[in-house]
């Protein structure tokens, strides 16, 4: 079973992660990982730390020869930062310079400190941190690599930023190559002025905002996923994946909360065969009875305004309960662009993990086979 943990502190020396389940014999880049990375930190509204972090993975184990092993494979990410916390934050001895005793309303801070017992909430603050999510866009980049030789491919972008809607369509010729360029990954350029106009405006009064993404898998075979158990439901796992995203708070597949406004008639996609099966429209966001159907996946997720405010909440001194201002940290304004990012790698780890559940085998080459008997099976269904 494909499945990977992280490690690591914002502050930290670095972050880890080891992956376990992938088969022998699928060619790894390097670059594709790292590029990944990068995407991760642009985005117009971005804040200081992006000005010290350049991202790169170092693959330590499990890949020889740019080709994987079958073995867990360990990536580090190395924290740019860390010389001038590591008298702060040093595994075996650590000054108290920096402390927080102030939670923010809205983060892990205080129920963290209260569950583990911390005095000091820095230690839940720098692991609860989205800092965290470049390991698993690091993890994301490299199990995207088995499914390239079937087609799988992934694509996201910003829908709305605050109260700023997208206009683009995402049918139209170059709309993703515009998200590409596009400082707040919108396909709309005049929409996109709106966004960063109306970022600069939260910024001014102190505040942070956050948005709608959305995430298009094509090239899915129909039969990931399945009916007979809760657990083994795809979209299930998605939204799992997806809402353990750090500051994810809701999750929409295909038309999303949409169903419940209109008649079945204009819910459920129509049947058609043309050689093979397929829908007339797409309102399920290709998948049906927790499987998917071979339309492309379409999911949304709304990620809530960054916790850390430079005009802070009222809060409570947990050492003396006085009345405060919430502690500020170094933070975003907006990080929505790159949430899109870090939702599209929670979305390729939850299809690779579906796909080797069905193609399952040691290596590439019984996994190719055990797809292309499948899908010629089923064209003949």
């Amino acid at each position: 079973m494909l499945r990977y943990f992280t490690a690591g502190e914002t502050h930290g020396k670095c972050l880890t992660a080891i992956i376990e389940g992938v088969p022998a014999g699928v060619e790894i880049s390097i670059d594709k990982i790292n590029e990944q990375l990068a995407r991760r930190q642009q985005g117009y509204g971005r804040g200081g730390r992006m000005k010290i972090e350049k991202d790169s993975a170092q693959i330590l184990s499990g890949v020889r020869g740019g080709i994987t092993l079958g073995s867990p494979i360990a990536i580090k990410i190395e924290n740019k930062d860390w010389q001038n916390w590591e008298n702060i934050m040093g595994t075996e001895t650590a000054t108290d310079e920096r402390s927080v005793s102030c939670p923010r309303p809205g983060h892990a801070d205080l129920t963290g400190g209260m569950k583990y017992n911390h005095k000091d909430m820095r230690n839940v603050l720098e692991r609860a941190s989205a800092r965290e999510t470049a390991a698993r866009v690091a993890v994301g980049a490299l199990v995207r690599q088995i499914l390239e030789p079937f087609g799988v491919e992934f694509l996201s972008h910003v829908k709305r930023i605050g109260d700023v809607e997208d206009n683009g369509n995402i049918n139209d010729n170059g709309f993703f190559e515009r998200v590409k360029n596009s400082l707040v990954s919108f396909g709309d350029e005049e929409s996109a002025k709106r966004a960063m106009e109306y970022i600069d405006n939260i910024k001014a009064q102190g505040e942070s905002c956050g948005g709608v993404v959305e995430i298009i898998v094509k090239g899915v075979p129909a039969g990931l996923g399945s009916y007979v158990h809760y657990d083994r439901k795809l979209d299930a796992n998605l939204a799992f994946g997806v809402m353990s995203v750090q500051a994810i708070k809701g999750v929409e597949i295909g038309m999303g909360f949409g169903v419940s406004e209109m008649p079945g008639s204009h819910v459920h996609d129509e049947i058609v065969y043309d050689g093979e099966f397929s829908r007339l429209t797409n309102n399920a966001g290709g998948i049906e009875g927790g499987m998917s159907n071979g339309e492309p996946i379409i999911i949304r997720a709304a990620m809530k305004p960054i916790p850390t405010l430079y005009n802070p909440l009222k809060t409570v001194n947990i050492q003396d309960k006085t009345e405060h201002k919430a502690t500020v940290e170094r933070s975003d304004v907006c990080a929505v662009p790159a949430c899109a990012v870090v939702v599209e790698a929670a979305v390729a780890f939850e299809i690779a993990k579906a796909f080797l559940e069905k193609f399952s085998g040691d290596c590439m080459a019984d996994i190719k086979k055990y797809f292309e008997s499948y899908m010629e099976r089923i064209k003949k269904f």
